[in-house]
């Protein structure tokens, strides 16, 4: 508990106490010493718990803000003290700081999981300057300048690394307990800690440009965006709570004008308030989607507001990029085919012709070359825009490059209807067979669509750019419902529009892209969703909902997280209304006394609270 929560504790603990001593107190004719003792005590413990929701009242009111829980609360205990009834007068105030306390606390849980992000923000950066380090603010330091981190500190802005080595913790931005080895070269991102050695990065970014940065906006604006549910609530509580301080007055009033039971129906009233203060929806509601956005906080999924978060619940159509989402994004030789020389004769081939490019698909095959053996130096290379490269190698002509360059040199090539970019390879003008490149498909792809189709989604849908017997070979392998291939940026939304047109009433629908070029059919969408990867900053600028770490296998946890904040939300609405229906009726026909009414306002937002409080409590698989 914070100091202030530990605070009130102590208050509603020797307010219980008095409490509990004035009961002990045998009840007197008024004006009697006994009655005063009795009074006093009650009076005592009354002030203790609820100074504070007094003051609240007056400042509200004073402020024009007449109906809200601190009035209700004030009026339904300044009346039992009234009407005699003491120790129902000070058990409302008591139970009902019990609530706001177990409420706060419930928030304070839900905030730290939120503010374990918050911390990813350094105070300071060590800068190089004029040969001294110095340590300033980090939107201080310009672009180019070097900073020095030392073990156990945060990465202050977004760089390069120049000097060093030493493994990163990215916990806090990724949920990701592994950590991750950096060197010279590696590109490193502000808000990871460094846990061994010396670092010295070029920055490459201004702080306002930062991961960092951008994380802390994306968190600091989620409570901004509320959902429908909790809109809803909001108008609901404003229009509530006049209609039953009315209905209150006129069941005190009305009966005891006809009866002359003044007592009776003004308790019966004064219970009527309390069991109508709409605390359990008024806490509870927003309490559960906060809790839902610190929960999925906690493994590196961003949720930019609450309305995402219902929003997601409802979807029953995905719609996936390819390249980067379900696919790695990087390229890897996944077959080799010789025609009368050896596998690594042919990989020698290929990349002598390719070794200078730094194209991926270049870069893939001479990786593949070098892990099989030596490349031998090539000669007099001649590039052919749009077909290939023709090189000697050894003595021999080497042309590597597409059908097409084939076609142009008169050489006869084997059928390779195959998923993937094909290389052909002729040496002396006689083709000596073709390597297979393709962007590998992520592991998890396949069990994270299989888990969305569990989660309720009735579609599943791919848009690429790429080939058609690619797309088809990665939709077969990953269980996907639909494909729709060689789409041009503008395509992507064209086709978006369609599948959306056709999906299921009263339902949404989400894309899934990398935040780089997918920026119009995120917007697009209902909820849009970025695989976001560390440093992305179109992922985390583009998308309602970011996967920080970049695992697909996290989309399904994030509808979990959704559906099973919605899932609480509603099971508080309804138990909530439910039964305050039930005993506001039970009040008005003086079936129910002061203590029912406690259980109708305190316990059932204490009951509220505790379920909200299991959307902070979801677990990965």
């Amino acid at each position: 508990m914070s100091r202030k929560q530990k605070k009130m504790l102590v208050r509603i603990i020797v307010a219980a106490v008095i409490f509990a001593g004035g009961l002990f107190v045998p009840q007197a004719e008024q004006f009697t010493l006994l009655w005063f003792v009795r009074l006093g005590v009650f009076l005592a413990a009354y002030f203790t718990a609820g100074w504070d929701i007094l003051w609240k009242a007056v400042r509200n009111i004073a402020h024009g803000q007449v109906f809200d829980e601190n009035f209700l609360m004030t009026i339904a205990s300044i009346g039992a003290m009234i009407i005699g009834e003491y120790s129902d007068g000070v058990a409302v105030i008591i139970f009902y700081q019990v609530g706001e306390l177990l409420q706060s606390v419930a928030v304070g849980k839900s905030r730290k999981s939120i503010s374990d992000m918050m911390d990813i923000n350094p105070e300071y950066a060590t800068v190089e300057r004029n040969g001294e380090e110095i340590e300033v603010e980090p939107d201080e330091v310009a672009v180019g300048e070097t900073v020095v981190i030392k073990p156990g500190e945060r990465i202050p802005l977004d760089g390069e690394v120049i000097f060093g080595s030493s493994r990163l913790n990215v916990a806090a931005l990724t949920g990701e307990s592994a950590p991750r080895d950096v060197t010279v070269g590696d590109e490193v991102i502000s808000g990871c800690l460094n846990t061994d050695g010396l670092l010295k990065i070029r920055v490459t970014k201004p702080y306002s440009d930062s991961t960092v940065a951008k994380i802390l906006e994306l968190v600091e604006n989620s409570s901004e965006n509320k959902a429908k549910t909790e809109g809803f609530i909001t108008r609901f509580a404003r229009v509530y709570t006049p209609i039953v301080v009315a209905a209150a007055a006129m069941l005190a009033v009305i009966p005891s004008i006809i009866t002359g039971n003044w007592g009776d129906w003004v308790y019966r009233a004064l219970t009527f308030l309390v069991v109508s203060c709409p605390c359990a929806l008024v806490i509870s509601v927003p309490l559960s989607y906060f809790g839902g956005i610190g929960g999925a906080s906690r493994h590196g999924i961003m949720i930019k507001g609450s309305n995402y978060l219902e929003t997601l619940a409802n979807a029953k159509t995905f719609v996936f990029d390819k390249t980067g989402t379900l696919t790695k994004g990087s390229f890897a030789v996944t077959e080799t085919v010789p025609k009368g020389i050896t596998e690594s004769e042919l990989l020698a081939f290929c990349a002598s012709a390719e070794q200078n490019s730094n194209h991926p698909i270049a870069v893939s095959v001479v990786k593949a070359a070098r892990a099989a053996g030596d490349i031998p130096k090539a000669e007099n290379a001649r590039e052919i825009a749009g077909f290939g490269i023709e090189v000697t190698v050894n003595g021999k002509k080497v042309a590597v490059g597409n059908v097409r360059l084939m076609n142009k040199l008169g050489i006869e090539i084997s059928d390779t209807a195959a998923a993937g970019t094909v290389v052909h390879c002729a040496v002396d003008g006689i083709y000596r067979g073709y390597i297979l490149v393709s962007d590998e498909i992520k592991e998890q792809s396949k069990s994270a669509i299989a888990e969305l189709k569990t989660l309720g989604a009735e579609k599943c849908v791919m848009l690429t750019g790429d080939r058609k017997i690619t797309a088809d070979a990665v939709a077969n392998t990953i269980g996907l419902d639909e494909v729709r291939s060689q789409l041009l940026p503008d395509g992507k939304v064209s086709a978006l529009e369609e599948i959306y047109s056709a999906k299921p009433p009263k339902t949404t629908l989400a894309y899934v892209g990398d935040g780089m070029n997918d920026a119009p059919s995120l917007a697009r969408a209902d909820v849009g969703i970025a695989m976001g990867g560390l440093g992305s900053d179109a992922a985390i600028e583009a998308a309602d909902i970011v996967l920080m770490n970049d695992n697909i296998e996290n989309l399904p946890l994030a509808v979990r997280i959704a559906k099973k904040t919605h899932r609480i939300v509603t099971e508080n609405i309804v138990f909530a209304l439910g039964v305050k229906i039930a005993v506001l009726a039970l009040a008005a026909f003086g079936l129910g006394n002061m203590w029912l009414a406690v259980f109708a306002d305190v316990g059932v937002s204490v009951i509220a609270i505790l379920n909200a409080m299991r959307c902070m409590r979801i677990k990965n698989n």
